[in-house]
């Protein structure tokens, strides 16, 4: 048995390089259990087992990735354990080819490693879009009345609708989204929700469509209200031919193939659409946030000037040069960040902590609170200082959820008053379309930017002189730094 110290100082020693001279995001395989014990049961208990050694050299390497930035574990052990060890350690594509698993069981592997690539770079899923009748209960609440519902322990098959509605309880503590698009009557929706034995209620949602339209329609409606795009949400139905009328009307959309209701958590958590890699404190609140912006939307309809709504919500921002506190909220904010992205770029933890290291770059993030609550760090600008003079605006982008509240005018005034702080005569600015930032394309012209070049596919160039003085835009927002 080898030396179980050793053996993990080898690794570490091997981590340590690779972040010192390359400063790399790593992606770290643990081990899977052997396929076979020499002491039987007592292989996981025993100092001499190979399960046992396998064990704790994992926890060690987990230990390290709980204390470790940009350092991720890739679970081996739990894939190989739901392909099966059998199959998995196939020892012919070992001997053969020195294969760590048989062929077949590589696309699992691979698929694994893309779910946490996929997660740093922010292309996992955000909200759920949950049908009522055969998906969160067994039956319809329409036709079944409420108390004829299968749902909870004293119903044979209702058990299982309780452990579904469970698992989408822990995701909501995650952050992700819960919406409802049933169609049913909305006092018999809200009814089926108030269900005693069931785990989610109306209040665990952010938007209930209970209704007739079609669910396509519903589902554009619910993304324009939370200002989020279609390819967010993941869409469970039980209803197939529901399922493929969402597929072919809304582009990005994820409708999973479910079937029998004892296999929706395994369907679902299989295809890994929230994988998490760094957790943040907007993503502990985020339906709290959102509830928040409801709250919002229900106090503007009832004003008539907008500014003095504006007025009405007592808006404060921090803005301030980037804090090692929040590099891994902003971070996580350039890889989600779609709609309101002006040059489509993501930045991994560790490119955020390159950039906040070189003083060739302003740095800006923005938080923003009101008497609603605090959105926490919700918009970020970074800009590249070129020959002395010049600053370029590598990246702008901000939250969907604070979109029109003249969030961006108070970044630009402390963008430019940190510019000519350094003696920095002109900003230029750049925009380059795509399907999803179609709403920022004339932002710089809003800003009082000239724009100076635009090519065959949309992309502009802008620029703005602030040699000759600048006048502030922001007049709602309390700003401190």
């Amino acid at each position: 048995m080898k030396c179980f110290g050793s053996e993990y100082e080898k690794f570490k020693r091997m981590w340590d390089k690779l972040f010192s001279k390359f400063n790399a995001t790593i992606i770290q395989n643990n081990f899977e259990y052997p396929y076979y014990r020499l002491l039987g049961n007592k292989d996981a208990s025993d100092i001499h087992g190979k399960i046992n050694f396998i064990t704790r050299l994992n926890q060690k390497f987990y230990d390290y990735a709980n204390s470790t930035k940009n350092f991720f574990i890739n679970d081996i052990n739990y894939v190989s354990s739901c392909y099966g060890l059998d199959k998995w350690a196939n020892q012919f594509y070992w001997h053969m080819y020195k294969y760590a698993m048989e062929v077949p069981a590589i696309p699992y592997l691979s698929f694994n490693i893309a779910n946490i690539i996929k997660s740093i770079y922010g292309k996992n899923k955000k909200a759920f879009v949950l049908d009522l009748d055969n998906t969160l209960w067994g039956g319809i609440v329409g036709d079944d009345g409420v108390e004829n519902l299968a749902i909870g322990p004293e119903v044979p098959s209702g058990q299982v609708y309780s452990e579904f509605q469970n698992y989408l309880k822990e995701h909501k503590s995650l952050g992700v989204i819960l919406n409802v698009n049933s169609k049913n009557e909305y006092e018999n929706a809200i009814a089926g929700l108030n269900h005693p034995a069931g785990t989610l209620k109306p209040d665990d949602f952010i938007i209930i469509k209970a209704n007739w339209n079609p669910k396509n329609l519903n589902i554009k409606d619910i993304a324009e209200e939370l200002n989020l795009g279609a390819d967010s949400f993941v869409f469970v139905d039980d209803n197939p031919a529901e399922r493929q009328i969402v597929k072919n009307y809304i582009d990005g959309i994820v409708t999973p193939e479910i079937d029998a209701p004892e296999n929706y958590i395994r369907i679902i958590d299989h295809n890994g659409y929230f994988e998490v890699t760094n957790f943040s404190n907007e993503d502990l609140k985020k339906n709290e946030l959102y509830k928040d912006n409801a709250k919002r939307s229900q106090m503007m309809a009832t004003f008539d000037n907008y500014e003095d709504y504006l007025l009405s919500l007592k808006m404060k921002a921090e803005i301030s040069p980037f804090k090692p506190i929040y590099l891994e909220r902003i971070s996580q904010l350039s890889n989600k960040s779609n709609q309101f992205n002006l040059t489509t770029k993501r930045y991994s933890l560790a490119d955020i902590e390159e950039v906040d290291k070189d003083d060739n770059y302003i740095k800006l993030y923005g938080k923003l609170e009101d008497i609603f609550g605090d959105n926490g760090v919700i918009t970020v600008v970074i800009g590249n200082i070129k020959n002395k003079d010049e600053l370029h605006i590598d990246l702008w982008i901000m939250s969907c959820r604070v979109l029109k509240r003249n969030m961006e005018f108070a970044m630009m005034d402390e963008l430019v008053k940190k510019a000519q702080e350094k003696n920095i005569k002109t900003i230029y600015g750049y925009y380059y379309p795509t399907f999803k930032n179609k709403m920022v394309n004339n932002f710089y012209d809003l800003q009082g930017f000239e724009e100076i070049s635009c090519d065959s596919q949309g992309n502009k160039i802008y620029k703005l002189d602030i040699s000759k003085g600048y006048t502030n835009k922001n007049n709602v927002i309390e700003v401190h730094e």
